[in-house]
């Protein structure tokens, strides 16, 4: 592992990352999703954060839900969280990052210095700590994917439509480049997490332009680039590039909410390990063919806390580990903090947030309003009519990127059901003095969490 005195970054030897001394590194740690951009799971809250944050705001105030948002920030990742992170052997995390934290869409073009602040906090802490950081700019000006997590508040990807959008994130992307050139505790950039082009031709054209943008600013630096159709997707590129990684996700459909019995059916398929390789072999063969690192940005499943379940879950993340640790893969796993639902921490059910919100949350999984970690059906006197009407009326319908189920799943829960949830989260704030907001935001720090051991002992041996 790389000392404090790291004197550069890492780079790439064939299919391997090197530290400042030759050593070959496998980047293995978490990704701080819901933090600089939140989720609706992650945090509880419905619908996208934009939204989410608009409607706290006419509920309590501009200046008092700044002062709860900039708290929860704060505590939500720290100087325990690092140490935790880099006492466990971890060496790497990957920064999921809003655009909206580094320009305004009122002022395009004008980069926030103070949107910095925490990402700059969280890069020293965790290379105090031996840890290295990827910045992953998880959403961009007019979205460039159809779902919640590119804070997406309809199903409408208008990045690749318009390329003000696309020159906006090459101008954000500079000036990322342009702070972090000299620190060696940045591993790299990913400079978007999975896009979705429905033409298939955007991505590698738009990549073209923002990696010779990034280089001419940062050269040294390492580049990750994601797939199209939300990182599976390689058919895009042709020869790979110097200093890029070429990113993958890597999850299992019977790890999601909707997910079957594994081994089993899920979503009309069998899935038991050999599936589960074959689908990583076919979605790491880009890299594999042209020598690359293989890297995951994103895996592992969700769980229920409901033992006959979860020990499932569980038989799928040793599974994937073992593929990984075969296959010499560098990874970081989705993800580090939550409500208790997927993250390697979880916040205390006995915390003044979890006591608040918990039965708010739980209405929201009853409707299936969250977009991950529900069973994608909903309301079934809703539901099924809607989707059985689709069938019979548009039988050939078949929308991009995943087909007429997740479209209706999208629209009818995710949006429809999600926006009038968000006013119900926000009255939750009503009432409140500081002293009480003060608690809610400090639920998410460190000391009032607590660790989903069998998870950490799954990825601790994953180190090996």
């Amino acid at each position: 592992m790389a000392t404090a005195h790291t004197p550069r970054p890492l780079s790439l030897r064939g299919s391997d990352f090197i530290d400042a001394s030759g050593e070959v590194v496998r980047l293995r740690g978490v990704n701080i999703g819901g933090w600089l951009l939140m989720e609706n799971f992650i945090t509880g809250y419905a619908a996208n954060e934009s939204f989410m944050r608009r409607t706290v705001r006419e509920a309590i105030g501009d200046d008092r839900a700044e002062r709860f948002f900039e708290r929860l920030l704060t505590n939500f990742f720290g100087r325990e969280d690092a140490e935790f992170l880099g006492r466990e052997g971890f060496n790497s995390v990957r920064i999921n990052v809003n655009y909206k934290h580094l320009e305004s869409d009122a002022r395009p073009f004008e980069i926030l210095e103070d949107g910095f602040r925490h990402i700059d906090r969280a890069i020293e802490l965790c290379a105090a700590n031996g840890i290295y950081s990827m910045i992953d700019l998880h959403a961009h000006p007019g979205h460039q994917n159809q779902d919640w997590h590119s804070d997406n508040r309809t199903h409408v990807d208008g990045f690749w439509d318009h390329p003000h959008f696309q020159d906006r994130t090459v101008n954000i992307w500079e000036a990322i480049a342009d702070r972090y050139r000299d620190n060696p505790w940045v591993s790299g950039y990913n400079l978007m997490n999975e896009p979705a082009d429905a033409e298939g031709t955007r991505v590698a054209a738009f990549y073209d332009r923002i990696v010779a943008a990034v280089k001419a600013v940062d050269p040294d630096h390492l580049i990750f680039l994601d797939g199209n159709t939300y990182s599976v997707d390689w058919s895009i590129f042709d020869e790979p590039e110097e200093g890029i990684v070429y990113a993958l996700h890597d999850y299992v459909p019977s790890g999601f909410g909707r997910g079957g019995p594994y081994p089993g059916v899920t979503d009309g398929q069998y899935i038991d390990r050999d599936a589960v390789e074959e689908k990583f072999l076919k979605r790491s063969e880009f890299a594999r063919r042209t020598g690359t690192p293989i890297y995951v940005g994103e895996f592992a499943p969700i769980y229920f806390n409901d033992e006959a379940k979860d020990v499932q879950r569980r038989q799928i993340l040793a599974d994937q580990l073992e593929i990984y640790s075969r296959h010499r893969v560098s990874w970081n796993t989705w993800m580090y903090k939550d409500l208790g639902r997927q993250g390697l921490v979880g916040v205390n059910p006995d915390t003044p947030y979890r006591t608040r919100f918990d039965p708010f949350v739980a209405k929201k999984f009853r409707l299936s309003a969250d977009g991950w970690g529900s069973d994608e059906i909903g309301p079934r006197e809703v539901s099924e009519p809607l989707r059985e009407l689709f069938a019979r009326e548009f039988p050939a319908f078949d929308p991009y990127p995943f087909g007429t189920s997740h479209f209706l799943a999208r629209l009818l829960l995710n949006i429809t059901l999600a926006e009038p949830l968000a006013y119900e989260y926000a009255d939750l704030f009503r009432g409140l003095d500081d002293s009480e907001l003060d608690a809610l935001a400090d639920s998410f720090s460190f000391e009032n969490c607590s660790v989903r051991q069998s998870l950490l002992e799954q990825l601790k041996a994953g180190l090996e």
